[in-house]
This record gives C-alpha cells, sequence and structure tokens, in this order.
C-alpha cells in the first residue's frame, strides 16, 4: 500500500469545520494535522512536509471587515510561496466556504492571470441578504479539476451569508468558462441549469458554487462537501436508505488519491 499522505489543516479563530474536514480526510487515507494559523504563519516552510492543504469553513476573525479578508491576506504575504509550490510538486489544496473566500482574497483562486495578484472574481452577500443553511445540488461542469469528476452531480449542505460569486468582469467570466476553471455549477432538484433560488442559495453568477486553478489541483467550493461523508448525513436516508458512497467522500477520496 502507498505511504499515507500528509494533509494540513489550517484553522483560525472563528474556524469552526476543521474536525470534520480533518476526519474527512483521515477516512481516505491521509495523515491530517489540525495546526493553528499562528503557529503556521511563523514557519510556512513546514508546509514541504504535506501533500495536501485544507482550508476548512466558519468565519475567520470573524468575517469582520470581508469573509476571509484578513486571514486571505495574512495567508497570501506570508505562506503564499509555500502554497505555490505545494502545488507545483504535485500537491493539492482544497478551501471550502470560508475557505474558498480565503482563497479568492489571496487571489489564489481563480489565479487566471497569476497567483496573488488582485482579486479577479469575489464573495458578497446572498441575494436574499440573508444565512442561508440548506442542502444544494450541483453539476460538475469540468474535467480540469483532480477533486472531482466531469458530469457528476453533488448533493451538499451550504451555510453561508456571503456566497455569490461575482466575476471581476464580463471578459473574466468568459475566461473562467473558457479555461474549464468553472467545475461547480448549482442546479435544481431535476438538474435544471441555472435554477432559481432556494437551489441556487445566493445568486451567484451563472450558478457558480467551485473553481479551480489553473493547475486543477486547488479546489474551492462553497457548499460543504464534509457534511455529507457519512451515509446518515443526508437528509433523507431513513426514507430512502444509506448511500454505499456518499457525494462528500467522492471528492474527498480523490484528493487523496491524486497525491498518492
Amino acid at each position: 500500500m502507498a505511504a499515507r499522505p500528509r494533509a494540513l489543516v489550517v484553522r483560525s479563530a472563528g474556524t469552526n469545520c476543521d474536525a470534520e474536514t480533518a476526519f474527512a480526510l483521515e477516512s481516505c487515507g491521509a495523515q491530517a494535522t489540525i495546526l493553528p494559523a499562528e503557529p503556521f504563519l511563523e514557519r510556512p516552510e513546514l508546509l514541504a512536509d504535506y501533500q495536501l492543504l485544507a482550508i476548512p469553513g466558519g468565519f475567520s476573525y470573524g468575517d469582520d471587515i470581508l469573509a476571509g479578508k484578513v486571514f486571505g491576506l495574512e495567508l497570501a504575504a506570508r505562506a503564499g510561496e509555500q502554497i505555490v509550490k505545494l502545488v507545483q510538486r504535485g500537491g493539492a489544496a482544497i478551501g471550502i466556504c470560508n475557505g474558498f473566500q480565503i482563497l479568492v482574497q489571496m487571489g489564489l483562486l481563480p489565479g487566471l492571470e497569476q497567483p496573488f495578484g488582485k482579486p479577479e472574481v469575489t464573495l458578497t452577500d446572498n441575494d436574499v441578504h440573508k444565512y442561508q443553511d440548506r442542502w444544494v445540488r450541483m453539476r460538475v461542469t469540468s474535467d480540469r479539476c483532480v477533486w472531482l469528476a466531469k458530469g457528476e452531480t453533488l448533493f451538499a449542505p451550504a451555510a453561508h451569508g456571503e456566497g455569490k460569486l461575482i466575476p471581476r468582469d464580463e471578459a473574466v467570466r468568459r475566461t473562467l468558462h473558457e479555461q474549464g476553471r468553472v467545475v461547480l455549477r448549482y442546479i435544481g432538484p431535476n438538474g435544471e441549469d441555472d435554477p432559481p433560488f432556494p437551489h441556487c442559495p445566493n445568486g451567484a453568477v451563472d450558478s457558480i458554487a467551485g473553481l479551480t486553478d489553473r493547475t486543477g489541483r486547488i479546489l474551492g467550493l462553497m457548499p460543504h462537501p464534509e457534511r455529507h461523508f457519512l451515509p446518515w448525513h443526508h437528509p433523507t436516508w431513513t426514507r430512502d436508505g444509506l448511500a454505499e458512497v456518499p457525494d462528500g467522500r467522492k471528492l474527498f477520496e480523490r484528493g487523496v488519491n491524486a497525491v498518492r
């Protein structure tokens, strides 16, 4: 059996999904370590000992300025170079919900021009101006990302107040689609594209739920795959039975296998 890849789960004040994310990675064959932000930012070179990086959900630093802004600026300035090296040597990274917001604020996603440049998209207030906590469906629309399989549909909980993705301009919007960077889009209950609220919980442009970078090894998504990881996480399991492989587990298994 191949050696277990090492996964680093970085949390800050306000992060609240680190244990669930570490559990998912461990269950899929990785050796996960949870590390607070400050020790990591003091020694970002320790990322050289890991093959996976996960930035989990929550409310980093209370999202006081803008969701993910403070932690994103810290990571870009103090650990950005090490994250780029992780991917260059065949590693992978994932940002979930607040983690996605952080990767966007870093400029790492989508990174059309260069990593850590001016943000090319933003994640802002949901159209309904309320926090949304509901299960949503997504379709994988690109074969570019190692965490996902094109054509597959995923069912997972969304839980955010600032999840509406807006590209910087029309040129960025077109490029995201042309380069296959849009990897997840919200769909309706019967697979309909561009569904209305509540099936698209935030009003994102083109119903975008997730993006990847130029390498396809970094994934950012708003819904929480770690919350649909065990069969009994599904809201209708008592009526419909237990899934053999829950949707969230499929995603984490692919990410771990991509770095073996």
